[in-house]
């Protein structure tokens, strides 16, 4: 019996703080799946009318997913967050477009009627767990030149693109850098960070902290302080510390739900999901992959462009965005790009960032109700590219 496909709308998200990987980082000792029962949690507190047993399924991603962050963390996570046994739970992986995947998945549940509510999130310890430290690579991936050597380093896939594109100079890079510190700096002076950051207690070599703030966030980055930094993929290369996102902790989460649900639990929707796509790229140049990516979704919308009023594009590196921008016709100075920093600032978690973009976007067009349309987009390792359209609910022509 042939039936449609049902609304799904995004109502809340959250993170924690990004601390810095490492020995030095706030979450150091703290587990990693604690940080995603933390903001699931609170995403429970924040959002009392739902019921937990309605939930119908708790989405996790993890690009490592092995330790404390491993073993089907989905159902993990609910279980640890005090949501009812009923409530099932599953992990996936798709590196750095983890969460948003997770919230397509959830959305996929929703529009066919499996689900009315989804928790769907992702974290990262990239202290625990480094990229790559604990997977082995298929030997034939490089001998039978399926990827490139460099296609496993993410580092050296930006390098890849100034290469590609030498019209994209470090210089811009690093205008680019300086302006994310700047707008995030911003947009943790104004309140706009409280809306979606959760403060977690944490335990560290100097006792019990409160990490309530990007840690690599640095208001007074300058374009001279950049300009010299080495370039640790290339000798004279172009990719520096100051122009790509540090290496982080951190964990995200959202409340997905039907329209139904949306009626019968009193909930106001921030977003509707509009569609979404994924593409493949060559993995050398995998930061291209958000150009397909958003292309294809706004064909499937019948939109341009220029219909988009607002975009949260990850910021693992400058020049991936600088590609994309170039790629689909957006300036890098755009207003609508980035509003409050990205990646640059508060660095890139990998699996969690997806819906760290999604939470920003949905603040920026609740300040936006003249905005119709807004789109979250990133790079994702091996060569892939994602990116999804969102209707703002609360549109005001």
């Amino acid at each position: 019996m042939a039936r449609g496909a049902r609304d799904v709308f995004y109502v809340d998200g959250l993170r924690t703080a990004f601390g810095r990987a490492g020995p030095r980082g706030i979450f150091w000792r703290t587990r990693a799946d604690d940080m995603a029962v933390k903001v699931t949690r609170e995403l429970l507190r924040r959002n009392a009318d739902v019921p937990p047993e309605r939930i119908g399924d708790v989405i996790f991603a993890a690009t490592a997913q092995v330790g404390d962050q491993g073993l089907t963390l989905g159902r993990n996570v609910a279980l640890l967050a005090g949501i009812p046994t009923t409530v099932p739970g599953f992990a996936l992986d798709r590196m750095c477009a983890g969460a948003l995947t997770a919230v397509t998945a959830g959305a996929g549940e929703i529009a066919m009627g499996a689900a009315d509510a989804i928790v769907a999130g992702g974290v990262e310890h990239m202290g625990h767990h480094p990229m790559g430290d604990e997977v082995d690579f298929n030997p034939r991936f490089v001998a039978e030149r399926i990827v490139d050597t460099s296609a496993v380093r993410m580092g050296a896939t930006a390098e890849n693109l100034h290469d590609r594109f030498p019209e994209l100079t470090k210089e811009d890079a690093d205008v680019f850098s300086v302006r994310s510190h700047r707008r995030l700096a911003a947009a943790w002076q104004n309140g706009a960070m409280s809306k979606t950051v959760v403060p977690m207690s944490v335990f560290t070599d100097d006792g019990w902290r409160l990490a309530d703030r990007d840690e690599f966030l640095r208001p007074d980055t300058t374009l001279a302080g950049l300009a010299d930094l080495p370039t640790p993929f290339r000798a004279g290369g172009r990719v520096t510390a100051g122009n790509s996102a540090g290496l982080t902790d951190g964990a995200t989460v959202c409340l997905l739900a039907s329209g139904s649900a949306v009626d019968e639990f009193g909930l106001e929707p921030r977003m509707r999901l509009v569609a979404f796509a994924f593409a493949g790229v060559e993995p050398a140049l995998m930061g291209l992959g958000p150009v397909p990516a958003t292309q294809r979704v706004l064909e499937q919308a019948g939109l341009t462009i220029d219909d988009i009023g607002l975009f949260e594009l990850n910021e693992p590196f400058a020049v991936q965005v600088l590609t994309w921008c170039e790629g689909v016709g957006v300036s890098p100075g755009d207003e609508r790009l980035n509003p409050y920093g990205g990646a640059i600032a508060c660095g890139h978690p990998l699996a969690a960032t997806g819906v760290r973009l999604i939470a920003q976007l949905a603040h920026g067009l609740s300040a936006r109700p003249e905005v119709r349309y807004g789109l979250t987009a990133l790079c994702v390792g091996m060569g892939m590219g994602a990116a999804v359209l969102w209707e703002n609910a609360q549109y005001a022509p």
